[in-house]
């Protein structure tokens, strides 16, 4: 079939929105119709070759990342499932996870699904099953998919593995934040820092990941909330609708105030949630952080970035504990249906989120107001 979607064709250029063919669903495949996809900045991590691998690499392993359809936060309804889906039917809908789950590799087995081996595809941008496309150019070139997504088109192909079936009453434009942003904030705090009631949570940045992990904190029973960003409506947002208790503009600023809160004790947790994660930004959130305490990397950096500022003696001494997060630790199969169940009960704000929608034609202003600060999150409605 024909359809539209955003195309990049490479590194540091703007989306593409072009006519592409859209092949049919083959073997444990599933077409989707889909409702909407967030913008999220991890796409913009194309854009800028945050997330680009090095050549040699690429070459290596016999892959092309570019031309490449973005977009990896979506929701819709399976219009087409292919031979040997046995857990899908048209009709059906889903979020897309944007790491699909086998349930059968040791990472699901132990209860990682953001782990699955699968995850190796995500910046291959093709199908998991044989590692061809589903997607094509007018001109027969094959276009690979944001982690097995490619959600910026309102049809897609993707694997079972990447579907996660929900409710069908569920508004399926807020169902799509799930597949990303929601559950990676909210994950941060609960699963990765592992916030507990009555402690001092820092979060650093407060676009559609910070805005959850406020969230999510705070649903956790955190007594302070901190929420650090420089936009001053976003720090107003916070603490006025998703559970922020305090706010501030800068970490120097967030320093003096979390010291004072705490009687010098310092935070228990701090996340960091910036657009872009940076080496020189880890000793001041850790200089945050109290004895015995956590820091939680879950923006993204820079793919080839390995130079971190951090004090190993006060690391050591003080017995603080930095990690990583990815999909806010989560296992999506049973973390995304229990999200959207908090959403029903009122106590997950997913409404609140989107700050402005776009047709597909405009993603590029839709990047460009998250650039500006003007967005927690973004949303193409198709």
């Amino acid at each position: 079939m024909q359809t539209r979607a955003a195309v990049l064709w490479e590194p540091n250029s703007e989306w593409s929105v072009e006519d592409i063919e859209l092949d049919d669903p083959k073997a444990g495949e599933v077409k989707v119709k889909l409702a909407a996809s967030g913008l999220c900045h991890s796409d913009e991590h194309l854009v800028t070759g945050d997330m680009v691998l090095d050549p040699e690499v690429a070459a290596l392993l016999q892959l092309e990342q570019f031309p490449v359809i973005g977009g990896h936060e979506g929701a819709g309804e399976v219009v087409a499932v292919g031979a040997g889906v046995s857990t899908l039917k048209e009709g059906d809908h889903v979020v897309l996870g944007f790491i699909p789950s086998c349930g059968r590799c040791p990472s699901c087995a132990m209860g990682r699904q953001h782990l699955c081996d699968l995850g190796a595809f995500l910046l291959a941008g093709r199908q998991v099953s044989d590692f061809t496309a589903r997607h094509h150019s007018k001109g027969g070139k094959d276009l690979g998919i944001m982690c097995c997504t490619g959600t910026f088109a309102p049809y897609t192909v993707v694997n079972e593995a990447t579907c996660i079936k929900i409710d069908d009453w569920l508004p399926l434009d807020k169902a799509a934040l799930v597949g990303c942003g929601v559950t990676t904030g909210w994950g941060a705090a609960v699963n990765a820092a592992g916030v507990q009631p009555g402690e001092t949570v820092v979060v650093i940045g407060l676009g559609g990941i910070g805005m959850n992990a406020v969230q999510g904190a705070a649903m956790a029973g955190a007594r302070h909330v901190v929420a650090v960003d420089p936009v001053e409506w976003k720090r107003e947002k916070a603490t006025s609708t998703f559970g922020a208790t305090h706010s501030a503009a800068s970490l120097e600023e967030a320093t003096a105030l979390v010291n004072e809160i705490t009687w010098g004790a310092n935070a228990e947790r701090a996340i960091l949630t910036t657009g872009v994660a940076t080496g020189d930004l880890v000793a001041p959130m850790m200089a945050l952080v109290a004895k015995g305490g956590r820091g939680v990397v879950t923006a993204v950096a820079p793919i080839a970035q390995e130079d971190v500022k951090l004090n190993l003696f006060d690391l050591a001494m003080q017995r603080k504990e930095l990690v990583g997060c990815l999909f806010g630790n989560s296992n999506p199969r049973r973390d995304i249906p229990r999200l959207l169940r908090l959403y029903e009960e009122g106590k997950l704000k997913l409404d609140e989120l989107v700050t402005n929608t776009y047709e597909l034609d405009d993603v590029n202003q839709g990047y460009q107001d998250m650039r500006d600060g003007k967005n927690i999150r973004g949303m193409i409605k198709y």
